[in-house]
């Protein structure tokens, strides 16, 4: 809509929760990292983090957004854990414990933990120490890179160890993940709503000479 008015925003004229607000709702949707980590004592921690892709494929390599507690301005617990440890697991969030993982985002005291509270279980992972939720189809298992510390922000780089997949979801040409039967969910703002995976369409990319041949064609 080349007519259609626009609002600037100047984020030197925001105030920091503004700016939460209206970047998590354009930078949409967004994957859902639950992510499960260990303390030193062996004590598991499960949260969900949105601000999560994957950023290269030569090595494998994930990043997260984690910052630090709004209320105390004191690292998250699993921020904590991982530059304690070095190791994480990025557990797939689908339909199936979409429910599950918003329990885990609830801010528990410390002596609760997540998992049990929102009914997931663990199973050993196969690269790391910390465990994957068996209840997930998938999971990525993760080593620290690095973490760099901007502002209030910690962006964690993962390097990927291990993919867990739930065998019906590999095509084994590929392999390929069946995106159709995933059911993968994502985020969409900071108001509780979120979008499924179910309503897909196919955009095949382009060849040059194929375009060529659109934009020319021959007489």
């Amino acid at each position: 809509m080349p007519d259609a008015a626009f609002r600037t925003f100047l984020l030197s004229e925001l105030k920091q929760r503004q700016t939460y607000n209206l970047l998590i709702g354009l930078c949409v949707p967004r994957p859902i990292a639950l992510v499960t980590s260990m303390d030193r004592d062996g004590r598991l921690n499960a949260a969900p983090f949105s601000a999560y892709n994957y950023v290269g494929t030569d090595p494998a390599i994930v990043a997260l957004g984690i910052g630090n507690r709004p209320d105390t301005g004191a690292p998250k617990d699993s921020i904590r854990n991982v530059r304690a440890g070095g190791e994480f697991v990025v557990n797939v969030v689908t339909e199936e414990i979409a429910e599950a993982m918003n329990i885990c985002a609830t801010d528990f005291p410390p002596d609760i933990s997540e998992l049990p509270a929102a009914g997931l279980t663990t199973v050993p992972s196969s690269a790391v120490k910390v465990p994957r939720i068996a209840e997930a189809a998938a999971a990525l298992e993760c080593r620290e890179v690095t973490t760099l510390e901007i502002g209030r922000n910690h962006v964690l780089i993962g390097e990927v160890l291990a993919f867990q997949v739930r065998e019906d979801l590999v095509d084994p040409a590929g392999p390929y993940i069946r995106a159709d039967q995933l059911h993968a969910i994502g985020r969409m703002n900071g108001l509780g709503t979120y979008t499924k995976t179910r309503d897909m369409i196919q955009i095949p990319r382009i060849p040059y000479a194929e375009w060529v041949k659109r934009e020319k064609p021959s007489a």
